[in-house]
């Protein structure tokens, strides 16, 4: 993997696909809305080869982007890692390596029961990285079972590594849960960035789903019936 630019003393965030798809919803909004460059790109052979288009433009299944203003580099996979956990977490060693990372954060979403808000807590190994978020109100994750690329760097890299995690009680794309980590991610990095389009982006989502089920509801009663009336004739 080649890198266009090695900006050094970076902030590195990672988001992959997982619980709500919150680690690349959130990645895939601040690359847009930091206006970040994208530097680099991978893709693991051992996967199905899967790209999307975005704006008219590929999007890589493992894309690098970078933020000149704020000197924060983002990993935003849409691959499914599932089965090269333990390659995903060496790319992204490597590319702390090599540029010299000062604070690796990953970004997860963690399942919960409740709808009707969205907390965030944090994992660090860094204790001055857990004050800056208590600081800020993020609760500290004491219990809990960590899998996937998180998991992975948590046993393996060397970087000081900070986890963030989000609410989120859906397997669709949670832009609610994604706006939470993106809240507080403007807190603790001054990052300037309103994570409201991401609420409105969420209520759209909604309001399709809804509707989408409300049809599928519909469909299904209209079949019901044919089939009673059958029976009935």
């Amino acid at each position: 993997m080649e890198l266009s630019q090695k900006p050094k003393n970076v902030t590195v965030l990672t988001g992959f696909p997982g619980f709500g798809l919150v680690g690349t919803v959130a990645t895939g909004f601040l690359i847009d809305h930091l206006k970040c460059e994208r530097i680099g790109n991978h893709w693991f052979e051992e996967l199905p080869a899967t790209v999307a288009l975005h704006d008219g433009k590929i999007v890589d299944p493992v894309g690098i982007y970078y933020s000149k203003k704020y000197n924060i580099v983002i990993v935003h996979s849409i691959a499914n890692v599932a089965g090269v956990e333990w390659l995903a977490s060496e790319v992204i060693q490597n590319i702390c390596k090599e540029l010299g990372a000062k604070e690796l954060i990953a970004i997860e979403g963690v399942g919960s029961q409740r709808q009707d808000m969205q907390r965030a807590f944090y994992f660090t190994t860094d204790d001055k990285n857990a004050k800056a978020l208590t600081k800020i109100g993020v609760e500290a994750m004491k219990e809990g079972i960590i899998v996937g690329v998180t998991s992975s760097l948590l046993l393996k890299t060397k970087v000081p590594l900070t986890c963030l995690f989000s609410e989120t009680h859906t397997n669709l794309p949670d832009s609610k849960s994604a706006a939470k980590i993106v809240e507080v991610l403007d807190k603790y990095l001054g990052l300037d960035v309103d994570y409201r389009p991401l609420l409105k982006q969420a209520e759209e989502f909604e309001g399709k789903i809804k509707e989408l089920l409300a049809k599928q509801a519909k469909a299904t009663e209209d079949t019901e019936t044919k089939k009673n009336l059958n029976y009935i004739t």
